[in-house]
């Protein structure tokens, strides 16, 4: 199934899904109802103006190059995560790189207090927007309180005329601990299938991508056990096994940036997209060179200090083909 699309160049069916964790990108102001301080020109880590433009046209210049062996387009849909809102992926969209594309916005504010959120940029030539919402985790802290975190965010629209439904994800992180936050990543899984229950009780047969940083592998329970049933196919899960990764932690290499797919995305209809191949997009230049970290990816920041770079994850991204 793969081969013969691979030995062939630039096809003009061919169109990139993506999805890339853009690591904190946050604007310079300070905002009194989140925990955004160190991303303050007086902040622990000084983030300034420069520094922000700086990013932009970083990860711009990441973006365009998505799948560019093979698609005459840049990619069609792209899922971001950690970004603290609206007006920053406004200055993304209308970097040097990015500007021409004509990308549109899918966002919304998520109750997370660093105030990250998830959203979704599409080619408005490509995908034609029709709907979308999110849908809040409730988790709760020790004490009882709630536990604030990323909301899941649906967006439904035309593929080149194709009806899809698309999960935007960013699942609470390992921070305090693999085993001891597993939990609250089983029920953001358990959440993510009842959005496609719903949307396969509405629409039959659905084309369904699921997309995001699930801060597990896709081995991990919460993505084998619990979001990939029989009706889903991870190609993420192919990936790890040959060595594959899109961060590095502990000098352990991970895949939490996955993109999943409904099944009937892998028949080969007329008119209809069928999912080809997917990659890690990991070339030299969005890797630590020296150093301790080299081969890592070249992050913007370690601790408090600034390196410059891209984002702690390389992007993934999946070639789909329109029959």
């Amino acid at each position: 199934m793969f081969s013969y699309f691979k030995s062939q160049g630039k096809n003009k069916h061919a169109y990139t899904i993506a999805f890339y964790n853009l690591e904190n990108l946050f604007d310079t102001k300070n905002d009194p109802t989140t925990l955004d301080d160190d991303f303050t020109p007086k902040g622990r880590k000084n983030w300034n103006y420069k520094r922000y433009k700086r990013k932009l046209k970083k990860l711009g210049s990441v973006m365009l190059q998505l799948g560019a062996e093979k698609s005459l387009h840049s990619p069609a849909i792209i899922g971001v995560v950690e970004v603290e809102n609206q007006a920053v992926l406004v200055d993304l969209v209308n970097t040097n790189n990015l500007k021409n594309e004509n990308y549109g916005i899918v966002h919304y504010d998520s109750p997370d207090e660093r105030g990250i959120d998830v959203a979704l940029l599409y080619k408005k030539e490509l995908f034609e927007l029709l709907h979308s919402e999110t849908f809040p985790l409730y988790l709760s802290a020790e004490n009882g309180e709630r536990d604030y975190t990323r909301d899941v965010l649906l967006v439904k629209g035309n593929l080149n005329g194709e009806l899809v439904h698309i999960l935007v994800n960013h699942w609470p992180s390992r921070r305090s601990g693999e085993d001891f936050t597993e939990e609250k990543r089983i029920k953001a899984a358990e959440l993510v299938s009842s959005i496609t229950y719903k949307i396969t009780d509405e629409t039959a047969d659905a084309k369904i991508i699921i997309m995001g940083d699930f801060n597990d592998d896709p081995t991990s329970k919460s993505v084998k056990n619990y979001l990939v049933n029989d009706t889903f196919y991870n190609p993420m899960e192919r990936l790890i096994a040959t060595g594959n990764g899109t961060l590095n932690y502990k000098r352990t290499w991970h895949l939490f940036d996955q993109i999943i797919f409904s099944k009937n995305f892998i028949s080969v209809k007329e008119n209809t997209h069928s999912f080809k191949y997917a990659q890690v997009f990991d070339k030299y230049f969005l890797k630590e060179w020296k150093g301790k970290y080299k081969g890592n990816p070249f992050r913007t920041y370690i601790g408090k200090w600034y390196q410059g770079g891209f984002s702690d994850h390389f992007p993934v991204y999946v070639y789909l083909k329109k029959n």
